[in-house]
């Protein structure tokens, strides 16, 4: 009995930090990324901004509402993922939400990986691999996105593309788990509005993608002398 209570209440956090603070998260990340639309210096001063932030208080961001919930939620994702029982392939269990369901897992998974490339090749690559902020600036991802055929590019494309729909997915499921939508109309409601905020979300991220590739990045705006917390917390995408 102890283990059920347990593992309900496991499965509760890991439904909760999905949306809290990690939904919030994603939201204000690439919001702050689009301010590459308007341009290098819009971009750089968003890291010139956080770099004002007292490190403690930076520090402690990081750790509490970034990293160790993405490793609960990342970590506890995967395990139950490995326990998960896939029937989208049987016949009877053909509904939309077995295939939510089922689409809900894969991408979980295939975000887990995206998101270490994407940390090593930022934050790390800035912070320990002595690449300096100027690699998080709006030159250094617009290299980042441009170099080795556009690979850069397609793989935060579809990671964007991934992220929304298990955000917005997640939404859903964390209404249901949460008793917040009990009934099948305000389910299905949700359902609508989730798929809806899938599309937003895609086309916020995918704006930020564009708005590294139509400026010329201005030598004079840059660099912009960041510390090491502030391109932490800016390790942009």
């Amino acid at each position: 009995m102890a283990l059920n209570r347990e593992n309900f209440l496991l499965h509760k956090l890991h439904s909760l930090t999905g949306i809290i603070p990690i939904g919030f998260y994603m939201l204000q990340h690439l919001t702050l990324n689009s301010f590459a639309l308007a341009g290098p210096d819009k971009f750089n001063a968003v890291i010139a901004f956080f770099e004002g932030v007292p490190k403690h208080i930076l520090l402690a961001l990081e750790l509490g509402v970034i990293l160790i919930p993405i490793l609960f939620h990342g970590i506890y994702g995967l395990f139950i993922t490995q326990r998960a029982e896939v029937n989208v392939y049987q016949r009877k269990y053909r509904f939309t939400e077995n295939w939510m369901y089922f689409f809900q897992r894969a991408t979980g998974v295939a975000l887990f990986f995206l998101i270490i490339l994407h940390v090593s090749t930022t934050t790390v690559a800035a912070k320990y691999l002595g690449r300096g902020v100027e690699h998080i600036q709006y030159a250094g991802m617009q290299r980042m996105l441009t170099d080795n055929g556009y690979l850069g590019l397609i793989l935060y494309a579809i990671g964007v593309l991934l992220a929304s729909y298990h955000l917005c997915y997640g939404l859903w499921n964390f209404c249901i788990r949460w008793g917040i939508t009990v009934s099948e109309a305000s389910q299905v409601a949700l359902r609508k509005f989730s798929f809806a905020a899938f599309l937003v979300v895609t086309a916020l991220g995918w704006a930020a993608l564009a708005g590294f590739l139509i400026h010329k990045p201005d030598a004079a705006a840059e660099p912009i002398q960041a510390s090491a917390p502030a391109a932490v917390a800016q390790s942009a995408l």
